[in-house]
């Protein structure tokens, strides 16, 4: 790792366009810039953009089991709440301090756990592999986020028709699920062509909202005092036992914090900055402020504040306009699912999974096939059994409070680990946000058995898988390596014409899981088909903690102690937001060092597949042999994953007991 890869940068560079290209003035640099934004817009904050739709409705809602009760002074309290946790949570954990921490200008939870890696020392490990599981475990309720939001976003726009006509009551829920059926129906396209119009469809959206609130304010002015954090404190102090329980309706307010972190890669962290704080905070805010003085000119507007503040005449039009940035909030999170995936497949957590690039400029833009299809079920299954957002929001905040914190603690950890940050200077400001991240789970626990039980047993479940796997390929390695035997030892074997094999000519490349053993499909072809190739490439793929690795350092060639053998090892190093590609790599090989003779075009390649069988050794608990061996099922075709031609593939098995 060069020291640019290891530590944090204070800011990621530009994505491809954005920066100051040669020949480029200044206005074209803005208008770069500004797209750029727009860009950032339709994608980073579609999720907490449409969180005013539902937020104060869901804190004052009457069947909620510890209902906020409706008075002048706790809309006050409530609304200077919201305000005061998306500034604290949002403005400052998320956008002022944890997208700082980026690898290689990536951010998310997943980049966060690459960044905290071991350092020496037994101790050391020991505290990193403790921040690395938190991590994961964060990474894994984001999968029960990914199901909720698209769910309980999509249901909160079309329960606007209830507001325009309430004898439209009854199609909310089959609407819900059309909407959401055609959106994962289309993943498989991608959104290369649609992402187009995200953009100006959520400025459209956030300039709406903010109207409306400003509308509202205009009515009733006095809502302004809100913005002071007296109001805040004096809920929570003054009525804790009601402000307690209401964090757990507020912390909906700033669901898809974490989407401005993720995306970071994408669009840079300028561009999200200058997006929030010029257009999306504002807008929210106004509309959090007109809802707040819609609730005090008549309480009844407790049940539908959002669309309500609109002009009759208008709510059609935004019923319609908040039906699309919801698909849009939904679209974003469904692919930061697809992105978590490829991420921990490439990281070892997960069994290669067949991914597909769906746009030729985006990198980050996948399509999870597998993914995508148990998402549609789960979140038309959420639909179906809660029917209305008031019910899911109980479900919601649960996922995001806990991927919250754990950001939190683990930006701080890598402040002082990686940055040297004073403990004198860092403790206090830990110690706050925090204090007030756990507060917000605490009142989210209340909520376990009115539908929080979901994400948590969401997150418990991906969290086993993951832990799962990475323990079973440990298992099967040690096993695997111990059959394969050195590489260099069976190396000299083949020189000195121990084994019996027949030399014929062209080009076969091994895959194998380092240079340390010999791969099973070679020592298969040499000892049963007693067949030896005239030149033979035995290849690695090693995935580095770095979102991409620079073409220079894609390989790396070694010749064995070798030179007249034609036998060579080639490491090819990607990144974990990239998909391997073998045949692309090879090419990268200087001819020179194979004296000019791999017929790449016409090689075979050879894989080593394993069959696992589960075994009485105590390895693991028989319930974790079983999920190990059912979750090696859904792991795609290897010739495809590595981008090798299938007509020029041959694949060689052997039986492993776990």
């Amino acid at each position: 790792m060069t020291d640019r890869q290891d530590r944090a940068t204070p800011e990621p560079p530009e994505p491809p366009g954005a920066g100051a290209a040669s020949g480029h003035g200044p206005g074209t640099r803005d208008t770069l810039r500004l797209a750029v934004v727009v860009g950032a817009l339709g994608v980073v904050f579609g999720d907490i953009g449409t969180s005013p739709i539902y937020t104060l409705q869901t804190v004052f809602n009457p069947s909620d089991p510890h209902p906020v009760p409706v008075s002048s002074q706790n809309v006050f309290g409530v609304v200077s709440l919201v305000f005061w946790s998306v500034t604290i949570i949002v403005t400052v954990t998320y956008v002022l301090l944890a997208m700082r921490a980026d690898n290689d200008g990536e951010g998310g939870i997943m980049a966060l756990i690459t960044l905290l890696r071991p350092p020496g020392g037994r101790r050391g490990r020991r505290h990193a592999a403790v921040l690395a599981a938190l991590g994961l475990f964060g990474a894994s309720l984001f999968f029960g986020d990914s199901m909720i939001t698209p769910a309980m976003s999509v249901l909160s726009a079309t329960e606007g028709l209830k507001v325009v006509e309430p004898s439209l009551a009854d199609l909310v829920v089959p609407v819900t699920a059309v909407i959401i059926l055609v959106l994962f129906l289309v993943q498989r396209r991608g959104t290369a062509a649609v992402g187009r119009i995200f953009g100006p469809v959520m400025v459209l959206w956030f300039v709406a909202i903010g109207l409306s609130g400003v509308g509202g304010i205009t009515e009733h002015p006095d809502i302004l005092k809100a913005l002071s954090p007296t109001y805040a404190l004096g809920f929570l102090a003054g009525h804790f036992g009601i402000g307690f329980f209401a964090l757990a309706g507020v912390v909906l307010a700033v669901t898809g914090a974490e989407a401005l972190y993720a995306d970071m890669g994408h669009f840079g962290r300028r561009s999200i900055t200058c997006g929030w704080l010029l257009l999306v905070f504002p807008a929210c805010t106004l509309s959090y402020l007109g809802q707040g003085a819609l609730i005090l000119d008549d309480p009844a507007n407790v049940s539908g504040p959002f669309f309500l503040l609109v002009p009759g005449w208008a709510r059609l039009p935004i019923v319609l306009l908040a039906t699309a940035a919801t698909v849009i909030a939904s679209q974003a999170v469904i692919t930061g699912a697809y992105s978590v995936t490829s991420q921990a497949a490439q990281l070892g957590y997960l069994p290669r999974l067949r991914i597909a690039h769906t746009s030729e400029h985006r990198i980050g833009q996948v399509y999870v096939p597998w993914i995508n299809w148990l998402l549609m079920v789960a979140v038309l299954t959420l639909v179906f059994a809660f029917r209305s957002s008031a019910a899911l929001a109980f479900a919601f905040g649960m996922a995001v409070t806990g991927t919250i914190t754990i950001t939190t603690l683990l930006f701080f950890s890598y402040a002082r680990a990686r940055w040297g940050t004073p403990l004198w200077l860092l403790a206090p400001g830990a110690a706050v946000l925090l204090a007030v991240d756990v507060l917000f789970v605490a009142a989210n626990l209340t909520k376990l058995i009115h539908g929080a039980w979901l994400p948590l047993l969401i997150g418990l479940v991906a969290f086993a898988v993951m832990t799962t796997w990475r323990r079973g390929r440990e298992i099967v390695s040690a096993e695997r390596a111990r059959r394969e035997g050195p590489l260099r030892e069976f190396v000299e074997q083949l020189r000195a014409e121990e084994l019996g094999t027949h030399l014929v000519p062209g080009t076969a490349v091994f895959l194998n899981r380092g240079k340390a053993s010999a791969p099973l499909a070679i020592r298969a072809n040499a000892e049963h088909n007693h067949v030896r190739h005239e030149h033979i490439v035995i290849m690695s793929v090693e995935t580095e903690p770095v979102p991409r690795v620079p073409a220079e350092r894609r390989i790396e060639v070694d010749d064995l102690g070798y030179t007249d053998d034609r036998i060579i090892h080639v490491t090819a190093r990607f990144g974990y937001m990239e998909t391997p590609n073998v045949p692309a790599a090879l090419r990268l090989v200087d001819p020179a060092l194979t004296e000019g003779e791999l017929d790449l075009e016409n090689a075979s390649y050879f894989l080593s597949t394993i069959e696992l069988d589960r075994g009485d050794a105590p390895t693991m608990a028989p319930w974790r042999k079983r999920l190990f061996i059912a979750t090696s099922y859904i792991t795609a075709d290897a010739a495809e994953y590595f981008g090798l031609p299938r007509n020029r593939t041959v694949i060689m098995g052997s039986q492993i007991e776990v």
